[in-house]
């Protein structure tokens, strides 16, 4: 185990931050191979933490009228469009078609040669596949069916279309640096290890945000006072569900402890593979990352940029000591110079 109060590495963090007999560890696994964008989890947020409507915008991001999480927005559904194929068979075109139509089979042959094949700046010679589907013209995808994408029948049938899906949340991090920064003990770390703003403690001074590797946590307008998710700290404190899981109708948000749910999400990660999903993977579960580990992790199809996540989150306290030192031998170094400037001075 890393020493007492170290600012990185694995550790539990109840009994790091002095809770003698700390119940286990809770947590939230997303699962966003299941999620369906109906933001029934903003919305139970909203209603159990008296949260204040953000508005009615149409920020012209397909169907996300919530953009981001805010103090306003304790949970956030991203829609992230994707027209390619989802299992990245066929590689995007360059250019657009400028010369007359032809047909499929003509398209096909041409590629095959050095001829040009009517686009700027042209399919690259000896890819007859992807010059037949731009010669075939628009091509239906189908109907959305009542299963994920390739389900029913596969992978090899997928469409060049999907959504990817995913509620945020606050990570609830294992080395948490809006904690750390915190002057007014505001932010506290709960018997769950979850972290948790007092709003009537909080200033105001907004150190916490400018910590926050993942940009979760912002200031209310008109207020000042810095808000995020609590992971519902009243509700599971009466051995209740928060009320985001409790609400959402796939089960895409499960709460429980925290080693309970790695464990679920390592065995869906394997069953997806299985089932000829192979971008599928975690996002926040390995305790020996940047922040230590996520209360609150992922499974992601996709990048984590594709998401908005940072790729390889660093707790931002974590070199202070070597911060400090530095500044420390800064400041002797200055004065030892004033020293010798003043004694130089007064000899001469």
């Amino acid at each position: 185990m890393p020493d007492r109060n170290s600012l990185y590495g694995p550790l539990d963090p109840a009994p790091e931050a002095g809770w003698a007999e700390a119940p286990p560890r809770m947590g939230f696994f997303t699962d966003t191979s299941i999620c369906i964008g109906c933001k029934a989890c903003e919305v139970a947020c909203k209603e159990w933490n008296d949260v204040p409507t953000s508005g009615l915008d149409l920020l012209g991001m397909s169907y996300d009228n919530t953009g981001a999480l805010t103090a306003n927005s304790w949970r956030h559904v991203a829609f992230i469009e994707q027209p390619r194929p989802a299992d990245h068979r066929t590689p995007p075109f360059g250019g657009n078609p400028t010369g007359g139509s032809v047909s499929a089979d003509s398209a096909a042959i041409a590629s095959g040669t050095g001829n040009p094949t009517g686009t700027d700046p042209g399919v690259p010679p000896g890819s007859p596949e992807p010059a037949a589907r731009m010669a075939a013209g628009p091509e239906f995808l189908g109907m959305p069916g009542a299963e994920p994408p390739g389900r029913a029948t596969g992978a090899e049938t997928r469409t060049d279309f999907r959504w990817l899906m995913m509620s945020d949340v606050c990570k609830h991090c294992t080395h948490a640096a809006c904690l750390d920064v915190c002057p007014t003990g505001s932010l506290f770390r709960t018997e769950f290890g979850t972290v948790v703003v007092q709003e009537d403690i909080c200033n105001g001074c907004g150190y916490c945000i400018s910590a926050c590797p993942y940009g979760v946590i912002d200031q209310r307008k008109g207020d000042g006072r810095a808000w995020k998710c609590t992971l519902c700290y009243d509700r599971i404190g009466a051995d209740k569900t928060p009320a985001c899981a409790q609400a959402c109708p796939t089960e895409s948000i499960q709460y429980g402890p925290l080693d309970e749910l790695r464990e679920r999400a390592a065995a869906r990660v394997a069953t997806l593979h299985e089932r000829g999903v192979p971008e599928a993977r975690l996002y926040g579960h390995d305790p020996t990352d940047g922040v230590g580990g996520d209360g609150a992790f992922f499974l992601l199809l996709d990048e984590p940029e594709v998401y908005g996540l940072p790729p390889d989150p660093v707790v931002t306290t974590r070199d202070l000591p070597k911060m400090w030192k530095r500044a420390g031998l800064a400041a002797l170094a200055m004065a030892a110079a004033a020293v010798v400037a003043f004694v130089g001075g007064g000899s001469s």
